[in-house]
Parts: structure tokens; C-alpha cells; sequence
């Protein structure tokens, strides 16, 4: 159980506080509501650049890092599609250096051209390392842009082309800026060996007189059901042919996410897994298989993805995976128990970190109840085998899927 308190600022800032006396280190984590779906089509890849650019230095501080860095501290972010989150570690007798660290970013960068175009080249060099020069990195651009063809979930975080990343000018980051780092968009959690009457007086110290600016209002085109089987076939220099299948799915939180959050465990979470079990040790069609949720806020997929044993055509393996999937019907109520603890264990473990306690009550105070933070495991015990059923004959559907077929280049 996680305790907290919560309260928010006159200008919209939402604060938790979660006292942990047993530690003498404190996390300050920032969560701000943008992400890669608030992208427009024709400048994708920039809410992962602003990501860099917020270590550039503010008005007032030119470097973030080494003043942490002298009292001990480190920082870190990521970006994904629908959040951008910082979080700084640190001894809790300093924590007051984190929050006036977070909050004069908070208030305004310096918005350098210089600064700008040197997270500009470290962004491109990561798309060129990862997506564009290694082996099935652009599977993520292919699938994702045939899963959604109406939300701006269609291209990954990275964005669509190295282009887009390469024009960004200073007028469109200041935009950004004011448009999505304000205080009403913004979750901040300080954990660790704090006080929170402590905290509430820092907080209305370096946060509450950072102006209020207008919230944004989110209005996004929904991605429609999808009626029918999509598919693709691409070549690339790659040392094996890969699969990918994936379906859509309930966002974060939504009605039926815990159930396909158990498919997912029953499919391919440890040695026992159905996708291993019937696909790599029985039949041994497959070397590996995987299944993962993209866990996105907005309707997410289900995804699938194994490299088939060779001499096994794609064919073939997609067959069997098809087959194998269609067994989730005959799941008995000691398999569903078994899944269940293999979550709950999963979640027990991950809050150890108190960097992970601070992330999950950020998460949990976005999707609009903290609570969240220690009812999740509630709402997965519930779960029943009726509702993992559904998931089979709902979800795991070829007319609601997008399959990939990743071959190698042909000789011939």
C-alpha cells in the first residue's frame, strides 16, 4: 500500500506526496500531459526533441544538470505517446534544489538557437541508430501505420522522417513551451524522506508563482473499429524473417485493459507461458516469441511479434500462432489464479523503487485517481475467466488486426 497526500496550487498544479521515512533519498518526478499523439502530422518527433531541449538551460540557470549534480543528485526523462516525465534523484536534505530546478523550467526556458540545433543532431543520430540503421527498426513506422489511420497514434515517438526533427525552428519550441508546460498540465510527486507540510511550503515557494497560463484542451480524432484484416510485407537487410501481429485493444485503465493485461501474462510471461510452451518447446516452430501492450491512454494494441525456426515459412508460423491463440478459450480458473500472482508479484516488486512509487502516482493522479496507485491490483483480481474469453473472441480477431511480414532481402 502506498500512502499519499494530495493537493493542488492556485495556479492548477496537481502535488502528491509520499512520505517513505526508511529512505534518506527523495525523488522530484514531473509529469507533463504531452506527448507524441498531441504532434501535428507534418512535425512529428518534436515532443521527444523538446524532451532534450528542457536540459538546455532556463532563463536563470544555464545548466540543470550540474547544480543537481553538486548536491548529489542525478535526472533522467522519457517521452512516450501520450507523456513527457523527468524525475531527479537525490538526498532528501536537498531535495529544495530539485524543486527549484523543476520549477524555473517550469517558468521559462531560454529558448538558445544554438542549444536547439545541437538537440537536433543528438535526435537524429538516435533515429538513425535505432530506427533507420538497425535490424527491424522501422517495424514500429509500418505497423503502427497501418493499425491507425485516423489517430496520431500512427507514428512512433521517434516521429515519421528524420526531416521533420531536422526544420524544427525556435518560433515552433516556444510554442510548444506555452502551450503544453504549464502548471494546469502538470503532475509533480515528491517522494522519499520528506514531510509533507514540509513539501507543501516548498511547493507554494518555487511552484505556485508560476502563472496559470490557459489549459489545454485535448481533442483528438478517434481511431474508428477496424472491420477488417490488414497486412503488410516489407524486405530489409535483417538476419531473419520476423512476425508481427497487432490488435487493438482498451486504453490504460479502460473496460477490458486488466483482462488483456492477463492475456498478455498467460501468453508470454515465463517459461510456462502458452506462446513458449506450444510454440517453441512443442512444436518448435518459432526460436522466440514475445506479447507486449503498447499501454497507451487512448485505445492501445496487442502485439505479437516471434522470429520463426528456420526452414518454417511466415506462413506457417502465423498459422500456428493463430491456432495457438484460439486455446485461450479452454484457460482454466488455476491458470487465471496463476496469472493473477504473476501481475500482483510483478507490481509488488517494481514499487521497491521508490522511483517507480513516484511514476505510478504520477500516472495514476493523470488518469484522473491517485487511488489508482493501490487499487489496480483490485481490479485485476477481479477479472474473470468470462472476461479473458472475451478478449479471445473480441479482440484477438484477424479483422481486427494488422500483421507484418518482415523478410529478409531475396537474393533471387
Amino acid at each position: 500500500m502506498i500512502s499519499f497526500e494530495k493537493f493542488t496550487l492556485a495556479n492548477g498544479l496537481q502535488v502528491v506526496v509520499h512520505e517513505e521515512p526508511n529512505s534518506h533519498i527523495a525523488v522530484v518526478n514531473v509529469l507533463y500531459q504531452v506527448g507524441a499523439r498531441d504532434e501535428s502530422a507534418t512535425q512529428t518527433g518534436f515532443a521527444h526533441l523538446f524532451e532534450h531541449f528542457m536540459f538546455s538551460g532556463s532563463y536563470n540557470i544555464p545548466s540543470y544538470d550540474k547544480p543537481l549534480q553538486q548536491v548529489g543528485g542525478e535526472s533522467n526523462a522519457y517521452t512516450t505517446t501520450d507523456i513527457t516525465n523527468y524525475y531527479s534523484l537525490l538526498p532528501a536534505v536537498n531535495v529544495e534544489t530539485a524543486c527549484w530546478l523543476e520549477s524555473d523550467r517550469m517558468l521559462g526556458l531560454a529558448f538558445d538557437e544554438k542549444s536547439l540545433e545541437i538537440q537536433k543532431k543528438v535526435v537524429v543520430e538516435e533515429f538513425k541508430e535505432h530506427y533507420l540503421n538497425q535490424p527491424y527498426g522501422d517495424a514500429w513506422h509500418h505497423l503502427m501505420g497501418m493499425a491507425y489511420k485516423v489517430h496520431p497514434y500512427q507514428w512512433p515517438v521517434i516521429g515519421k522522417t528524420v526531416s521533420h526533427i531536422e526544420r524544427v525552428t525556435i518560433e515552433a519550441v516556444k510554442d510548444f513551451f506555452y502551450k503544453f508546460y504549464c502548471p494546469s498540465n502538470a503532475v509533480l510527486v515528491i517522494a522519499g524522506k520528506v514531510k509533507q507540510q514540509e513539501i507543501a511550503q516548498l511547493c507554494k515557494k518555487w511552484f505556485e508563482p508560476i502563472p496559470a497560463r490557459h489549459a489545454y484542451h485535448r481533442v483528438l480524432p478517434q481511431e474508428p473499429r477496424q472491420w477488417e484484416a490488414r497486412r503488410k510485407v516489407i524486405e530489409g537487410a535483417v538476419p531473419f524473417p520476423m512476425l508481427y501481429k497487432a490488435y487493438h485493444m482498451s486504453g490504460k485503465g479502460k473496460k477490458g485493459y486488466y483482462a488483456a493485461e492477463i492475456v498478455r501474462t498467460l501468453l508470454s510471461e515465463g517459461k510456462a507461458a502458452l506462446l513458449q510452451v506450444d510454440l517453441v518447446d512443442d512444436q518448435a516452430l518459432y526460436t522466440r516469441i514475445e506479447c507486449y501492450i503498447t499501454d497507451t491512454l487512448d485505445p492501445g494494441l496487442l502485439v505479437i511479434s516471434g522470429s520463426p525456426a528456420p526452414s518454417v515459412s511466415l506462413e506457417t508460423a502465423e498459422s500456428a500462432l493463430i491456432a495457438t491463440l484460439q486455446k485461450l478459450e479452454a484457460i482454466t480458473a488455476t491458470e487465471l489464479e496463476k496469472a493473477k500472482n504473476q501481475i500482483q508479484a510483478q507490481m509488488v516488486y517494481a514499487q521497491v523503487s521508490i522511483v517507480n512509487r513516484a511514476q505510478d502516482l504520477a500516472m495514476a493522479t493523470l488518469l484522473g485517481d491517485t487511488h489508482l496507485v493501490n487499487r489496480s491490483i483490485d481490479y485485476v483480481r477481479a477479472v474473470t475467466l468470462e472476461e479473458v474469453q472475451a478478449v479471445g473472441q473480441e479482440v484477438l480477431q484477424e479483422c481486427n488486426c494488422s500483421t507484418l511480414y518482415y523478410q529478409t532481402i531475396s537474393t533471387t
